[in-house]
């Protein structure tokens, strides 16, 4: 009982705390005035993300009070989840130059990662893979490019909240039918303060996520992928695979880029789900199909993952391969002017 108190009182945060965003905003004129990169034709507010942030980390206290959270977890995720925050809340105000930025990510993720403990030893087609030292780096790499994709792939209305909420109730099930209820609480937590933004956020938006929100829930969504896997190897495959339309899309995008010579911190719109909204002429229709392959591919997938019905790394090829086609086919990562 407790606990449905403190996820309504989250939603209800996170809802207000948005509406009071939204108006500090528009009188401190902190609008995205749309140009010839921008996927909206409204000038809207930013900035919303902070409400997430807030709802989230005030209620990690909570989650530890009653026994559901352990502290090493919520230390991580206070700390590594501000630091992401205020670097992101500082962007959104004052533009920060992409190099200092990446060394912020790098030591919140790195903060993170040593309450984590590092990379849990992985099942890897028959085998438990505990890479060491070198899975600490490759974690640390991952979640870094977790919070950043985050960032790219948050270029339409309510886009990265519908992927936040679906990797999380979408856990919260592998979670429950395995028998791993102490995990359920903080993903579930997460996911309802991001229904409160979503509110406000759903198209047309009202107000847009901004840095401070995208970075913070691509951070966050990794720890919890890097987390479970202390609990089951099984349920790191299960996370990316819940992942999988953002780290295809952003992947394949930036990696087109990056052969093209571009340069991949410069503001495009060539990302699939991009050509996809404006192929359409929707976010909502967008949204829509990507909540559609979350409940209807990737989550059944995961879930078979997760439950040891399918090797990790077969179900992650089987569910990337139809984005990969589908990414490939909208020809994410090239310029729009040379997209016909």
């Amino acid at each position: 009982m407790i606990f449905w108190l403190l996820l309504l009182s989250v939603f209800l945060v996170s809802w207000i705390l948005t509406l009071t965003l939204r108006l500090y905003a528009s009188a401190k004129k902190l609008i995205d005035v749309p140009n010839e990169r921008s996927s909206h034709s409204i000038p809207t507010p930013r900035g919303g993300g902070v409400a997430i942030v807030f709802s989230f980390l005030v209620a990690l206290p909570g989650l530890s009070l009653f026994g559901l959270l352990s502290s090493e977890l919520m230390y991580g995720l206070l700390g590594g989840g501000g630091l992401v925050a205020a670097i992101g809340f500082a962007d959104d105000h004052n533009h920060i130059a992409a190099r200092w930025r990446l060394l912020g990510h790098f030591a919140a993720a790195a903060w993170a990662l040593f309450w984590l403990g590092g990379l849990a030893p992985i099942p890897f087609l028959g085998m438990t893979v505990d890479l060491g030292i070198v899975g600490s780096v490759l974690a640390l790499i991952y979640l870094v490019w977790m919070l950043n994709l985050y960032n790219f792939m948050d270029g339409i209305d309510g886009l990265a909240s519908a992927e936040a909420i679906c990797a999380c109730l979408g856990s919260c099930l592998i979670y429950g039918l395995t028998g791993h209820i102490g995990l359920v609480w903080v993903a579930m937590t997460l996911g309802v303060s991001v229904a409160g933004f979503l509110c406000w956020n759903f198209p047309p938006a009202r107000i847009f996520m901004g840095d401070a929100g995208s970075g913070f829930l691509g951070l966050i969504l990794g720890v919890l992928a890097l987390d479970a896997a202390w609990e089951s190897g099984d349920f790191l495959w299960s996370w990316l695979i819940l992942f999988g339309v953002f780290i295809v899309d952003s992947t394949w995008t930036l990696g087109r880029r990056l052969l093209s010579g571009e340069k991949v911190y410069e503001a495009h719109r060539s990302h699939a789900y991009q050509y996809a909204s404006r192929r359409y002429g929707s976010h909502k229709v967008v949204v829509f199909a990507v909540v559609a392959i979350n409940i209807f591919w990737l989550t059944p997938l995961a879930v078979a993952v997760g439950r040891g019905t399918i090797p990790g790394a077969i179900g992650l090829a089987v569910a990337y391969l139809p984005l990969i086609l589908i990414v490939y086919m909208f020809r994410a990562g090239v310029r729009e002017e040379t997209n016909s």
